[in-house]
């Protein structure tokens, strides 16, 4: 049975259970010195590698609530998300990563280094995760996962670059002028996947109140004529699909028509 299979009071029963259980196991492991390794407790292991997306939710954000009110097992969560991220099932792999996400929402410096390590996991979900967790990251603590982000923006391998751009998305649709200038740095990328994906952001970021006008004003300092053109087009397509965007589709193309400097050529 499913986690929404079960009743709302099920629910939190089950909820108020994974918390409890995963506390004791954490708070079981033997005192960590900087040699030993650490063994996953069968219980975490299972609620980590539940075919249930529910379930392996609730599991990191006990994790993460633990760690930040139990300061005393800070150190044991730590290295226990390290053994679950060297784990072969990616399920834990990425229950580890989303587990430092919420970690990484108040304290950021020890999550970056494993954030590094799952950038490149054979995995596609354990990489999906690391955007995820920036994503919610840059919501609740942008200036270290901004700084991440710049570390990483011209890696070498353009699926970094574009997992990098995505996880700043979110934390674009409120402050699209902090992300704009990362995102002008790779206006000539040449890999379409990553092309596309700086393409995509900006149309996120444009259809909040404010925000086309500061999307605009930063395309007016572009160089790239062609990536701003399709630019245009996707906040165009933006704000079609949203009916909630701030602007219709038409204000969305006179205000572009009229203060897009590409337009008035």
């Amino acid at each position: 049975m499913g986690f929404y299979d079960l009743s709302k009071t099920e629910r939190q029963k089950l909820v108020n259970e994974i918390e409890i259980k995963i506390l004791e196991a954490i708070s079981d492991l033997p005192s960590l010195t900087e040699d030993n390794d650490i063994i996953i407790p069968e219980t975490i292991w299972n609620y980590s590698s539940d075919k249930d997306t529910y379930i392996r939710k609730n599991a990191y954000l006990s994790i993460g609530r633990i760690y930040f009110a139990h300061n005393e097992l800070e150190k044991k969560i730590l290295r226990l998300l390290d053994a679950m991220l060297e784990d072969k099932n990616e399920r834990v792999r990425q229950t580890s990563i989303y587990a430092l996400g919420e970690i990484g929402k108040k304290d950021a410096d020890n999550v970056f280094k494993p954030f590094e390590k799952a950038l490149v996991d054979e995995h596609h979900s354990v990489r999906n995760a690391v955007i995820g967790a920036l994503k919610q990251m840059g919501l609740k603590n942008p200036v270290p996962t901004i700084k991440f982000a710049k570390k990483h923006l011209h890696d070498d391998d353009p699926k970094i670059r574009r997992e990098i751009i995505h996880g700043i998305e979110l934390r674009g649709r409120t402050h699209p002028e902090e992300v704009l200038p990362l995102l002008k740095e790779l206006q000539n990328e040449k890999v379409k996947t990553v092309r596309d994906m700086i393409i995509h952001v900006i149309g996120q970021i444009s259809y909040k109140k404010g925000c086309i006008e500061i999307v605009v004003e930063n395309l007016n300092n572009w160089t790239n004529s062609e990536l701003v053109i399709d630019v245009s087009e996707e906040i165009i397509k933006v704000h079609t699909n949203y009916k909630f965007a701030t602007k219709t589709p038409e204000e969305a193309n006179e205000y572009m028509k009229t203060h897009l400097t590409l337009f008035n050529q």
